[in-house]
């Protein structure tokens, strides 16, 4: 089968398209033929740790590989039939059409994967596309993991979303507004119209002002991008606001502990956690038109390498998606 091997750190360009051994399923794995699956931002720090924090970098390299990476085909969502199942198999069966993730193992930038049936997989409805199903899993439970778990978003709330035009802000916004707060989204006004059209009700544009200084106060504030601090927002949360932090350092991580003990406002940050019924709520708001992924491009798998160069330039639209 042909796959994007990962085999050094580096430039994007060091990705190959290459052939390699078609994978065989153990007795309680499913073997996915992958139609479609995605660049994502986690997907470029196992590559060359883009935008992991200086204060991880050490940690991340400890476990993708000091010198070379361990990690050798990237893709954490996809898309596909199945194939071929193992004699356990229970929930699964050949030609079901699935998505969702293989988690930490990574492994979807290839035309095959088998997974473990008890992974986050879920059936595709048959009016999704494979590009939209494969752009749902890592940006959508992300989002689900702030705005619910950790921002516990309650109708009436207002809240503020920095970075709202890319994969996780894209549906940030829109869970926000399912929950029923008053949402603020931050982007460059050429992404101004497309948050906007998710339920936005009020956008900045971050090149012509800056929200810390409007006197405008937030229940929540999500930093969904990593490129604003706890210390900047500080003066925009109300008296018991969260600050949220997609990409936490270690000093976020010492102020987390310090100011949940303390009270009043605070920062919370952590990792999400892909599960079936997490794809199956996403599944219920999508087909009852209450949330829909956002993609801004589709790439070949042989072009995978230009789509890790688009998304490493950080101003993507939603999800990048590679199709096979």
């Amino acid at each position: 089968m042909k796959a994007i091997l990962h085999t050094q750190y580096g430039p994007p360009d060091e990705l190959q398209l290459t052939e390699v051994d078609k994978p065989i399923p153990k007795d309680d794995e499913v073997l996915i033929k992958i139609h479609a699956t995605t660049v994502t931002t986690s997907d470029c720090n196992v590559r060359n740790f883009t935008f992991i924090p200086k204060s991880f970098l050490f940690f991340a390299r400890l476990m993708f590989g000091f010198k070379k990476p361990n990690i050798n085909i990237l893709g954490i969502d996809l898309a596909g039939e199945i194939e071929a199942v193992g004699k356990d198999v229970k929930r699964f069966k050949e030609g079901d059409q699935v998505f969702g993730s293989p988690g930490t193992r990574f492994g979807a930038h290839a035309e095959y994967i088998c997974i473990p049936e008890k992974k986050a997989l879920v059936i595709k409805p048959t009016n999704m596309t494979y590009e939209e199903a494969a752009a749902i899993s890592l940006a959508g439970n992300t989002a689900l993991f702030f705005i619910r778990d950790l921002g516990k978003i309650q109708a009436g709330q207002k809240i503020l979303i920095h970075g709202a035009s890319g994969a996780i802000g894209t549906y940030a916004v829109q869970l926000a507004k399912y929950y029923g707060a008053e949402v603020t989204g931050v982007c460059s006004a050429a992404n101004a119209e497309m948050v906007q059209s998710i339920g936005a009700d009020k956008v900045i544009d971050y090149t012509k002002e800056d929200f810390t200084k409007s006197g405008e106060t937030y229940d929540v504030i999500f930093g969904a991008v990593g490129k604003v601090k706890f210390s900047q927002c500080k003066s925009s949360l109300k008296q018991n606001g969260i600050y949220l932090e997609n990409m936490l350092e270690l000093k976020d991580m010492l102020i987390m502990i310090w100011t949940s003990i303390i009270g009043g406002k605070k920062i919370k940050g952590g990792m999400s956690i892909e599960s079936i019924e997490n794809l199956n709520f996403f599944l219920e708001l999508i087909e009852s038109g209450k949330l829909k992924p956002v993609i801004d491009r589709c790439y070949p798998l042989e072009q995978t390498a230009e789509a890790f160069k688009y998304v490493e330039k950080g101003h993507k639209k939603g999800n990048i998606v590679i199709t096979l």
